[in-house]
């Protein structure tokens, strides 16, 4: 069985108690789905959490699964939560448990921030990225499902937790470099000073978006390398480019 369902971030949340509605789906629902499979006989439970689990960003060196857990909101607890539930569900009824812990995924159909960075190269904005030195770990829909087939049967990834990644780290300014390619596009970056946007954005209350533009979060995915002999099947400018191509499409018919 695998397991994707949650309530994910939510922009403007107007719930009184924003925790206690993540939990109610992603934990306690979560743990929920565990005990009924268990009961049902299912064998192994692969569930997809978040590297929010681990942290907002990293600085000295990536995250693994060696380094403790630090959630940062809402969501993120939650899902940490979830983790902890079943390891304790799969320890009392012998359910395999495993963890998933991706970074951004992307892929056709993408939202929220990506899409917006998408319409942004469409509409020809000069972006302040170009001096971005950042590195960015993300996993493509393509490779995340990839990964998440051979955790459903590889007899190795059972009671295991995985960061995966696609490997290659870009930079902000590379990722729009890779979404433009897509769309036949040539971006507008232009060096803008990080001090000027990281006060800008802050005065704006906008922190967390400067966090996710112009921080780095970097994930060692080695792991699942090694240990299940995975390798990413697509690589990072082709997935990159077909997000940028789906847009082209589906914007031209008004629908993106």
């Amino acid at each position: 069985m695998v397991h994707l369902a949650a309530r994910v971030h939510v922009m403007r949340d107007t719930a009184r108690d924003p925790l206690r509605e993540f939990r109610e789906v992603n934990t306690e629902g979560t743990a929920r789905l565990a005990e009924q499979a268990a009961e049902a006989g299912v064998r192994r439970f692969v569930y997809l959490s978040t590297i929010k689990v681990n942290g907002e960003y990293t600085e000295e060196k990536p995250f693994d699964e060696h380094g403790s857990a630090h959630p940062g909101d809402a969501y993120a607890v939650s899902k940490w939560e979830a983790e902890q539930r079943l390891q304790e569900i799969g320890s009392r009824t012998g359910l395999e448990i495993v963890i998933v812990r991706p970074p951004l995924v992307y892929g056709p159909g993408v939202k929220g921030n990506l899409l917006k960075m998408l319409r942004w190269i469409d509409g020809g904005w000069p972006l302040p990225f170009a001096n971005v030195a950042n590195r960015r770990s993300l996993v493509s829909l393509s490779n995340l499902g990839d990964f998440v087939v051979r955790c459903i049967d590889d007899p190795r990834a059972a009671g295991e937790t995985f960061l995966i990644a696609d490997g290659e780290d870009v930079t902000t300014a590379e990722l729009v470099c890779g979404l433009a390619a897509g769309m036949r596009r040539r971006p507008r970056l232009v060096p803008v000073p990080r001090s000027l946007l990281h006060h800008a954005l802050r005065l704006s209350g906008r922190e967390g978006l400067w966090q996710r533009l112009y921080g780095s979060l970097q994930i060692d995915s080695s792991k699942a390398r090694i240990l299940l002999d995975w390798q990413p099947p697509q690589r990072v400018d082709r997935a990159l480019e077909d997000v940028g191509a789906w847009y082209v499409d589906h914007a031209r018919a008004g629908v993106a």
